[in-house]
């Protein structure tokens, strides 16, 4: 589904290099490769071994960056950004990297996630005398580093990150090092590549492939590397814990060429048709997927239940970023703009239509009711994920819970509201197994937004347990 119509974002992606004479330049080709998780700004600061240099803008990466002057961003170091605000507002002091200077060393942050217990520690911060400058929850790390008065160490880091409470993946950047810190739970991802002899650190691996680098493997949960001149070393800063990758990855946020905790996003998907199938099968002549991030599941849906995989919805990809808008109004509008019916393939037929996930039901029933319009004898929707009848806390901008539809209505009356001829979730147990390849290898989901159930909680938060 599009993200941008369904009103379910990624808050951001994060990109940074260690060692290369061409920093500034690669790290704006994997910030294109991570726009999917940010559009409304950008940003990269580059080190050349003695002063950090910034430049950023809102809009996409080539908007940001059409006038740039890489000649003035030199350096072989460069951490970037691209961002979808969840908290603190989308205006250009809040796009990222944030960049703090000091008489002693410089520092630069990008983050990827949610810091639960953010207004608690602004609130301690000004306190002490700290005067925070943006509205965006990264800033609190930056000032909890520094509040001491000491260098930007793994030390200073560590203490900062163990008095925060949320989902995160990190790139710190002073003028001789760079730093990368993934949350104790794992639930953002985070992955180390090379490219020669330089480092490279990214949410997804398909920005290591639009630079030509190679996976070396993933940040572990609670795991703070520094990487320098002199290498790449490793501690924890905090006790690991079963990882919990967010499930939303596998369902649609990443590209479907990234590897994701080790798991191809793409097969993945394919597998979470091939059980939906199993669970949920239907009387219909074809199948067919909603663009884009549905497509592999209803390949995977096809396979197994033998019914042939058509092209019977077609997405307009010259739109632009026109209707990313927050009225339903303007969604629904977009909805016609960006997607529309192959008359001459679905006209006559029985339909299984492929869905990621159903969000507040408004966009699934103008999908279906354009492939009626077009001729569809019956619509069977079928999605690839349990329903989401819980907000998250962990850095998706998630409806609250009276604007999820599946939190306020049954099956049998969401399949009445979109005016399918039948409805089906994919199963908790069946997204697992088609995700969780091995629970040996550290692997795991979080399905907060699914369950209710919270891997991390801020002290004293109760999530509220939904049961139809």
């Amino acid at each position: 589904m599009l993200a941008e119509i369904k009103g379910i974002n990624e808050e951001c992606g994060v990109f940074g290099i260690w060692g290369h004479e061409k920093a500034a330049e690669l790290t704006y080709y994997g910030l294109h490769a991570l726009q999917h998780r940010g559009q409304e700004g950008a940003g990269v600061v580059v080190s050349d071994g003695e002063v950090l240099k910034a430049h950023k803008g809102l809009g996409l990466v080539n908007e940001v960056f059409k006038d740039a002057n890489f000649a003035e961003l030199s350096g072989r170091v460069a951490v970037g950004h691209v961002r979808y605000t969840t908290q603190g507002g989308s205006s250009l002091e809040n796009v990222q990297p944030l960049l703090f200077r000091s008489q002693a060393a410089s520092l630069a942050l990008a983050h990827n996630g949610n810091i639960m217990n953010a207004h608690q520690l602004r609130g301690e911060l000004e306190n002490m005398g700290s005067i925070l400058q943006t509205t965006s929850d990264t800033e609190v790390l930056a000032h909890l580093i520094k509040r001491d008065g000491q260098d930007t160490t793994t030390e200073t880091i560590a203490r900062a990150l163990n008095k925060i409470v949320g989902a995160y993946a990190f790139l710190i950047l002073k003028e001789d090092k760079m730093f990368a810190a993934l949350d104790p739970s794992g639930i953002r991802p985070l992955s180390i590549g090379r490219l020669g002899d330089a480092y490279v650190v990214a949410s997804e691996t398909c920005a290591f492939d639009q630079i030509g680098a190679t996976f070396v493997r993933e940040v572990l949960p609670g795991e703070l590397v520094t990487i320098s001149d002199a290498g790449i070393e490793s501690e924890r800063f905090a006790i690991r814990e079963q990882r919990k990758m967010c499930a939303m990855e596998y369902v649609y946020l990443s590209r479907p060429d990234s590897d994701v905790n080790r798991v191809n996003v793409h097969a993945s998907r394919k597998r979470m048709g091939m059980e939906l199938a199993k669970e949920a099968p239907a009387n219909a002549d074809i199948v067919v997927g909603v663009p884009d991030s549905s497509i592999s599941a209803a390949i995977g849906y096809a396979e197994e239940s033998g019914l042939p995989y058509e092209m019977g919805i077609i997405k307009n990809r010259y739109v632009g970023r026109t209707f990313i808008q927050p009225s339903q109004e303007l969604r629904e509008q977009g909805v016609k703009m960006k997607l529309a019916p192959v008359r001459g393939i679905v006209e006559g037929k029985r339909i299984v239509m492929i869905d990621d996930s159903i969000v507040r039901g408004t966009t699934s029933r103008r999908i279906v009711q354009m492939l009626k319009s077009a001729g569809a004898k019956e619509v069977h929707v079928r999605i690839a994920s349990p329903s989401i009848q819980h907000p998250c806390y962990y850095g998706i901008d998630m409806s609250t819970r009276n604007e999820l539809i599946a939190a306020n209505y049954t099956v049998n009356e969401i399949c009445d509201i979109i005016g399918a001829d039948s409805v089906a979730y994919l199963s908790e147990k069946g997204l697992e197994k088609a995700i969780v390849k091995d629970k040996s290898l550290n692997q795991g989901i979080c399905t907060a937004c699914m369950t209710g159930n919270y891997p991390v909680k801020e002290q004293g938060q109760t999530p509220v347990m939904v049961t139809h």
